[in-house]
């Protein structure tokens, strides 16, 4: 017997129907022999209703009462799901991320896991039942609800899984798969059999929205094996593991693409020691993350730099920067906001030269400008116009060899088993 933990995204538990889906899905895996522990996100939009309800009401809400609200759909959705188990002759039970063990940071809206104690998991898997969790939340040692942030269901489960030593992680989407790409942009998109961690997880940092980052590092850290696969069909689907056998032939294994981007450019500034330090300082203390930074040649004593950052932070970076005008004089700051970050992921570009010269040229056919470079070891990464994102990702991908005539499956009501 082999202990599961399967994570169901919130297309997969949408609506009713989809619910029923799940719940013969996972009895079908208790009928091979196997415990179950399920985590469920809220159902379809329901996290983006409840935002949108809370800012009719107060366009600035508190975070503890954000959290508190925000907690309620993945609630709805243990709930229901337990409920249709119970339908199907099955012992289930429903428990909260707190009910669940998850001792969290004292953060509200993107909290991080300081602890499981998983006991009453453990108790109740013992007990014969299916055993349903609510994602994206947990309660600090005060008692205060709390959420793990956008993504945090993936989080959840991976880190459950490692807490109660489950054999297999299985994240059910929409999409059979990892993808080489986005395949609602490129419909010949590879579908990968295996990827290693750290490409995931750049792939994860750099858009890819098929899991969250944090579950990737938290995969890595904890050894947990992980498979993407999709909850309307049986295909196989992509294992993500520490150590993959490279294909013959690909050294991009995926490429990804960032919309939410925004560039600051802060010109004229002296160039003294410590500049940057100030800057990049005040960001820091203010939470605000920066991406790609670059900094142009130094004429008359002066420097430009210019620093990427999420779209939904640009405008509190440019009020910082604003702020630092009395210490720290500039001729001017100026942002771009239709941007976005293209970016190739492959472990085979350690060991191949020319992979990121070819990216450059591909882009420059295109007639595209780069505005921005960033590299790694495994990761190159262009910031361009937003408005050429799709033919560029398309050429990209051809030029790595990632075409396929295999035919992508994108969500839909199959369920042919």
């Amino acid at each position: 017997m082999s202990l599961y933990v399967m994570k169901f995204g919130g297309s997969s538990v949408g609506d009713i129907e989809r619910m029923q889906r799940v719940a013969r899905r996972i009895v079908e895996k208790q009928d091979e022999g196997h415990q179950c522990v399920v985590v469920v996100s809220a159902m379809g939009d329901t996290t983006d209703d409840l935002i949108d309800q809370a800012m009719l009401l107060n366009p600035n809400p508190p975070a503890r009462e954000m959290d508190m609200l925000m907690t309620t759909g993945e609630q709805i959705s243990m709930s229901l799901l337990s409920m249709a188990i119970h339908q199907l002759g099955r012992s289930a039970v429903s428990l909260t991320g707190w009910q669940a063990g998850f001792r969290t940071e004292p953060v509200h809206g993107k909290a991080r896991i300081m602890d499981i104690v998983p006991d009453r998991v453990i108790g109740a898997l013992q007990e014969g039942n299916i055993v349903i969790v609510a994602g994206f939340q947990g309660m600090t040692e005060e008692g205060e609800i709390t959420t793990l942030g956008r993504g945090g269901s993936d989080t959840t489960a991976v880190a459950l899984a490692a807490a109660i030593s489950a054999d297999v992680c299985e994240i059910y989407t929409d999409v059979d798969g990892i993808y080489s790409t986005d395949p609602r942009i490129v419909k010949c998109a590879r579908k990968l059999e295996e990827i290693s961690y750290d490409e995931m997880l750049e792939l994860a940092n750099l858009g890819a929205a098929v899991l969250h980052p944090r579950a990737v590092e938290y995969a890595k850290h904890h050894q947990v094996k992980l498979v993407v696969r999709s909850s309307f069909n049986y295909n196989e689907g992509t294992v993500v593991k520490e150590e993959t056998s490279m294909e013959q032939g690909v050294v991009v294994s995926g490429i990804a693409y960032d919309k939410n981007v925004a560039r600051i450019s802060i010109l004229g500034v002296e160039d003294v020691p410590g500049v940057l330090a100030t800057v990049f300082g005040a960001l820091a203390g203010a939470g605000i993350n920066v991406d790609i930074i670059v900094q142009s040649g130094v004429q008359d004593g002066k420097a430009d730099f210019s620093f990427t950052t999420s779209l939904s932070e640009s405008g509190q970076a440019l009020q910082v920067i604003k702020d630092l005008r009395s210490t720290l004089p500039y001729r001017e700051v100026t942002s771009e906001d239709n941007l976005v970050k293209v970016s190739i992921v492959g472990a085979g570009m350690i060991s191949h030269p020319g992979v990121a010269a070819e990216m450059f040229d591909v882009i420059s056919k295109q007639g595209v400008s780069i505005k921005m470079v960033s590299t790694s070891e495994i990761k190159t990464s262009c910031v361009i116009e937003g408005g050429n994102l799709e033919q560029v990702v398309r050429a990209l991908h051809t030029a790595y060899n990632l075409d396929t005539d295999a035919q992508v499956f994108v969500g839909g009501p199959q369920d042919r088993r």
